[in-house]
């Protein structure tokens, strides 16, 4: 099917019927679960913020009121949700999933993972990445703001990607830190069983690119099958400022949420000021150090965690 249509709304839309057809998403479920495509796009929403205000949310999803709302009812009446009035406005109400609410998305989400992952199964690496990219260069132009062009994006990692995160993160800390070449065979060893051992169920590698150029890079890595563990976040001199690790550390924190994991943690070093900023700014709690000799340098480890 071609979408090279002279009228670019007659080809929008001709995309926009294939690519529902595709994935499913007009069926009266969403896959094989009880909920609607509406109501999986609610527990989505409640999934990744905290304590949100029903009407924010009929906001962001552009749904109905009286719609939201008898969704909203289901979920409480099946134990899915808490409901709050609002302070300010004790006709609005904050809702929070329960236990057994994050309980029923994980299932969802993994559902729709193993879903997806099925049909990227079915295409050959360089297909895969086409899609990807293609999916990438529709959003960017779409949320593009016309003032101000997003400076940079995200992607997952592909073949290549290791080699650079090793040369850059060994090239970097020994021009800023001084560290010696053994931290390069960390770096190593951490990213090649990375490889080795990847399930795209449980880990994820992003990278930062701007312009096409690789420019941070950040790993989400199993711990136990609670704790997901952040890696490795690393930005080149001339993306900093921009806002690229913090990007990477929120995009980080959504991926463990999206593959179950309860509770992140990370080890990272105190003289990495700039780091520990960001990741005390995304909510981790420094919870233990411990000074230690590495790398050639005197150092003092740090452990930060923070629930999800």
């Amino acid at each position: 099917m071609s979408f090279e249509a002279t009228d670019p709304i007659t080809a929008v839309r001709a995309f926009n019927r294939f690519y529902t057809r595709k994935l499913g998403v007009l069926d009266q479920h969403l896959g094989k679960s009880p909920f609607s495509l509406s109501e999986a796009r609610v527990l989505y929403e409640l999934a990744h913020r905290d304590d949100l205000a029903a009407k924010e949310i009929g906001i962001e999803l552009g749904l109905d009121p009286g719609y939201l709302s008898r969704i909203v009812q289901n979920f409480d009446e099946k134990g899915l949700i808490t409901r709050k009035p609002l302070p300010a406005d004790r006709r609005q109400y904050q809702l929070s999933l329960t236990a057994k609410g994050r309980q029923t998305f994980a299932k969802l989400n993994q559902s729709s993972q193993n879903e997806v992952a099925a049909m990227l199964a079915e295409l050959s690496s360089d297909d895969a990445t086409r899609l990807t990219q293609a999916m990438a260069t529709i959003e960017a132009v779409l949320e593009q703001r016309r003032s101000q062009p997003a400076a940079f994006m995200l992607r997952s990692h592909r073949v290549g990607d290791m080699g650079w995160v090793i040369s850059r993160q060994a090239a970097a800390y020994a021009a800023d830190y001084n560290w010696e070449i053994s931290y390069e065979a960390l770096v190593a060893e951490i990213c090649a069983q990375f490889i080795k051992n990847y399930d795209p169920a449980r880990e994820h590698c992003w990278i930062a690119e701007m312009s096409g150029e690789p420019v941070g890079s950040i790993f989400l890595v199993k711990a136990t099958d609670e704790i997901a563990k952040l890696r490795l976040l690393q930005v080149e001199k001339k993306a900093r400022g921009l806002g690229v690790g913090r990007a990477l550390v929120e995009q980080c924190l959504q991926g463990a949420r999206e593959r179950g994991y309860s509770k992140m943690t990370l080890w990272t070093q105190s003289i990495l000021v700039a780091a520990r900023g960001i990741y005390k700014s995304a909510g981790f709690k420094l919870v233990a150090t411990e000074p230690h000799h590495s790398f050639g340098q005197d150092l003092i480890g740090e452990t930060w965690e923070r629930d999800l």
